[in-house]
C-alpha cells in the first residue's frame, strides 16, 4: 500500500483510479462499507483503489479544540484503509492554499490533473471549495463532461440507525465499548510506543508503560481496566490512566498503563491497549500518598472486573466479589478471543460515572 503526501508526489504512472474522499476517522463499518463499494468498481475496471484524506481534518483545522476528539492517528487510519482494500492513500494537506481553492478548481487538480479518476464514490451530502458550489451535483455535471463516473455512497445502519464517527465517540464516552466495537467491526484500541517518562509509579508500586498522546481533544479520558498487546503478541490484562494526571502536573497527555504479573522492560517498544471498562474519571489528590492508595483501588477493582469476565466467558456464574488477589494469567487472551471476551465482559455495558462529559453526537456528516 503506498502513501502518497501532496499532489506534487503523484506520478504521471499513477493517474487513473476508482477514488474516495473523506475523513475516514475510525475506519468504522459506515466506511468499510464504502471500501467494499469501491473494491467493486476497482475489480471491475482493472485499476487501483485510491483514497483521499486530510491532515489535519477539516473540522480540526477550523475548530481546533473545538474539533470533535479523533478516533484513529493518521498511521492507524492507513493501516485500517489497506486492510480494506485501499491501494493508495493520497494525503492532502489542508491548509490556505487548499481551502481557497474553488469547487471546480479541487475538480480539476486533485481529481483530473492529479489522479486522473476514472469513478468517484462520494457521499451526496459532501461538500467542498471556497465558493460553496462544490456539491455532488456539480462532481455529477464534471465528471459527465470529463468522462468520469460519479456515485454516492450507500448509506450503511445498524439497527436502523447511520454508523458514523460521531456514535462510536458517544459509545466512547459512555463507557459503552461493546457498543463502539459493534460499530467498528473491531475492539476500540489506542497504540504508540513506549517512552520513558518521570517513572513516578515505580515509587509507588505501580510501574507504568506511558504512551504520548497528541495533543489534541481526548477520545478518552480517565481510569480503565484494560488489555494491553505486546509487539510479539503475548496480551495482558491491567489499568490505564488517560489524560493529564493532575496530580503530578503534566503538560501533555499521556496513556499510562501497570500491567498486572508482567515483568521486562517495554521502552521503546509498541503497544496496542484496548478499554474495556472505565472505571472513574481522573482526579487531582492532595498527595502521593493519597494516589497511592487509589491507585491500589483501582487495581483490585481491575482484577475483580478480570476475575467475573473471564468467569462470565467460560460459562460459569461469575460474580464482582471475586477474591481481590485473583488475577487473569499471564496471557489469557489468545487469538480472536479478545473481540468475544469484551463483548461478554460484565461490566463492558455500564455506562460511564457522572464525572465524565460525553462526546455528543450533535456533528453530523463526520464521515
Amino acid at each position: 500500500m503506498h502513501v502518497i503526501r501532496g499532489l506534487h508526489n503523484l506520478g504521471a504512472s499513477e493517474s487513473g483510479c476508482v477514488a474516495t474522499i473523506g475523513n475516514f476517522d475510525g475506519v468504522h463499518r459506515g466506511h468499510q462499507a464504502i471500501m467494499e463499494q469501491c473494491r467493486e468498481h476497482a475489480a471491475r475496471l482493472g485499476l487501483p483503489l485510491t483514497v483521499v484524506v486530510f491532515e489535519p481534518q477539516p473540522r480540526e483545522y477550523f475548530a481546533g479544540e473545538q474539533a470533535p476528539p479523533r478516533l484513529t492517528r493518521l498511521r492507524e487510519k492507513v493501516r485500517l484503509l489497506g486492510q480494506h482494500g485501499a491501494e493508495r492513500v493520497l494525503c492532502l494537506a489542508f491548509n490556505d492554499a487548499l481551502r481557497s481553492l474553488t469547487g471546480r478548481e479541487f475538480i480539476d487538480r486533485v481529481l483530473i490533473e492529479g489522479l486522473g479518476v476514472k469513478h468517484l464514490v462520494v457521499g451526496d451530502d459532501f461538500r467542498f471549495g471556497c465558493d460553496r458550489r462544490g456539491d455532488f451535483a456539480l462532481l455529477k455535471a464534471v465528471g459527465d463532461e470529463e468522462g468520469f463516473a460519479v456515485e454516492h455512497t450507500r448509506t450503511f445502519t445498524i439497527e436502523g440507525e447511520r454508523v458514523s464517527s460521531s456514535r462510536v465517540r458517544t459509545m466512547l464516552a459512555s463507557g459503552n465499548f461493546a457498543a463502539a466495537q459493534c460499530l467498528l467491526g473491531r475492539p476500540y484500541s489506542v497504540s504508540g510506543r513506549v517512552v520513558r517518562d518521570q517513572q513516578l509509579g515505580r515509587t509507588i508500586g505501580a510501574p507504568t508503560a506511558n504512551l504520548p498522546l497528541l495533543p489534541q481533544p481526548l477520545t478518552l479520558r480517565g481510569v480503565f481496566a484494560v488489555i494491553a498487546e505486546l509487539a510479539d503478541g503475548r496480551r495482558y490484562s491491567g489499568v490505564a490512566n488517560v489524560g493529564f494526571r493532575p496530580t503530578v502536573g503534566a503538560k501533555r497527555p499521556t496513556l499510562e498503563v501497570h500491567l498486572f504479573d508482567f515483568e521486562g522492560d517495554l521502552y521503546g517498544q509498541r503497544l496496542t491497549v484496548y478499554p474495556c471498562a472505565r472505571l472513574r474519571g481522573e482526579v487531582k489528590f492532595d498527595d502521593f500518598g493519597a494516589l497511592k492508595a487509589q491507585i491500589q483501588r483501582d487495581q483490585a477493582r481491575a482484577r475483580r472486573y478480570f476475575a467475573s469476565g473471564e468467569t462470565a466467558s467460560s460459562g460459569a456464574a461469575g460474580t464482582a466479589e471475586a477474591d481481590v488477589t485473583s488475577s487473569v494469567s499471564s496471557a489469557p487472551f489468545d487469538g480472536g478471543a479478545l473481540e468475544a471476551w469484551l463483548a461478554s465482559a460484565p461490566l463492558g455495558r455500564e455506562a460511564a460515572s457522572s464525572d465524565f462529559s460525553s462526546a455528543g453526537d450533535a456533528e453530523a456528516n463526520d464521515g
